[in-house]
C-alpha cells in the first residue's frame, strides 16, 4: 500500500488541482465557499422582507424602523375593515388617524403587546363584535397581537390601548 495521505490517481481531477492533496486545505476551501454562500443568501433574504411583521432589514432601500406597526380593525358593525400604519421612531408617521397620540400612548406602556396569560380568570361579559390585529415590530421585537372584546380581560386589554384603537361601537368617548 502507498503512503497515507497520497491520493489515488483515479481520484484526482486534472482540472481541479486545488482539490488535490491535503484534506485540511480542502476542508478550509469548502468552509470558505459555504460562508460566502450564506452571506449572499442572508443579504437577499433581508431585501425581500416586505411586510411589517418580517425580519428587520430594508425594503426597496428603506430601512425598517424599530417601532413599525400595522393595525387592522373590524368595528363589527358591518362597515369595511380599516387598516392603518404607525411608525414611532423619533418621528411619527403613518396613516393612523391619531398617530402622535398613539405613539405617545404606546411609549408610556410597559410591554404593550404581551399576550394575556392562559390561566387568567375573566368576567363573562361581551363588549361587542370588534376585533383588531396589530403586527410589525415594537422596540425591535416582532409583534403579532389579536384583540377582541369577548370577555372582561379582553375588553380591558382593548381599552388599555387608548388612542391606538378606535372607540368601540356604542361606547362614548370618555375624553369628550
Amino acid at each position: 500500500m502507498g503512503a497515507r495521505g497520497a491520493c489515488h490517481p483515479r481520484h484526482q481531477h486534472p482540472r481541479l488541482p486545488h482539490l488535490r492533496g491535503d484534506p485540511v486545505r480542502r476542508t478550509s476551501l469548502l468552509l470558505a465557499v459555504l460562508a460566502l454562500t450564506a452571506c449572499g443568501s442572508e443579504a437577499a433574504g433581508d431585501a425581500a422582507s416586505p411586510s411589517p411583521s418580517g425580519d428587520p432589514g430594508t425594503v426597496a432601500g428603506i430601512e425598517q424602523t424599530q417601532n413599525d406597526l400595522r393595525i387592522d380593525v373590524d368595528r363589527g358593525d358591518g362597515t369595511p375593515p380599516e387598516s392603518w400604519t404607525l411608525v414611532c421612531a423619533g418621528f411619527v408617521e403613518g396613516s393612523h388617524p391619531q398617530a402622535q397620540a398613539a405613539c405617545d400612548h404606546l411609549a408610556g406602556m410597559t410591554e404593550p403587546f404581551a399576550p394575556l396569560a392562559d390561566d387568567l380568570m375573566c368576567t363573562e361579559q361581551y363588549g361587542g363584535a370588534q376585533t383588531a390585529r396589530i403586527t410589525g415590530r415594537w422596540a425591535g421585537e416582532p409583534v403579532e397581537l389579536e384583540l377582541s372584546r369577548t370577555d372582561g380581560c379582553r375588553i380591558s386589554q382593548w381599552d388599555a390601548f387608548g388612542p391606538v384603537l378606535p372607540i368601540p361601537v356604542g361606547v362614548t368617548d370618555p375624553l369628550g
